[in-house]
């Protein structure tokens, strides 16, 4: 049995998660920390889902029916995280501005992605399926 495709998507969510983490660190210095979590650079939902899909892709090749199933799921992924993500932190910032009179809890408004983070979780994925179909 090959375990790297258990590892791959593992692997990719601790390779994008040092990632998002460094480009916070190196944007926003002691902050970091407090931005762990759902959006930034990269989308760890879709570099994990694309590593996946990819070693996929590179293993059994493209004309595959497992292949064809990832790709559906990375699009919907990926338009999710864009789109209905994206809103709802839209729709939080909103709704904080009503809280913040009020001095309750906020809610985090870092909820979605841009096109430019989820084609960085796409190259991301990309490169760790690469790496390990490589080794």
């Amino acid at each position: 049995m090959d375990y790297k495709y258990a590892v791959t998507p593992i692997f990719a969510w601790l390779v994008a998660g040092s990632v998002k983490f460094l480009v916070n660190y190196i944007r926003f210095r002691k902050e970091a920390v407090n931005l762990i979590g759902n959006g930034g650079f990269p989308s760890t939902h879709t570099t994990v889902i694309s590593s996946t899909v990819f070693f996929i892709g590179f293993t059994e090749g493209i004309a595959t029916p497992m292949f064809s199933l990832g790709l559906a799921v990375l699009m919907i992924t990926m338009f999710d995280a864009m789109g209905i993500r994206r809103a709802v932190g839209k729709h939080a910032s909103m709704i904080n501005q009503y809280v913040r009179l009020d001095s309750a809890k906020t809610l985090r408004e870092r909820q979605g992605h841009t096109p430019i983070e989820i084609l960085g979780g796409l190259s991301t994925g990309f490169l760790v399926a690469y790496l390990l179909h490589s080794i």
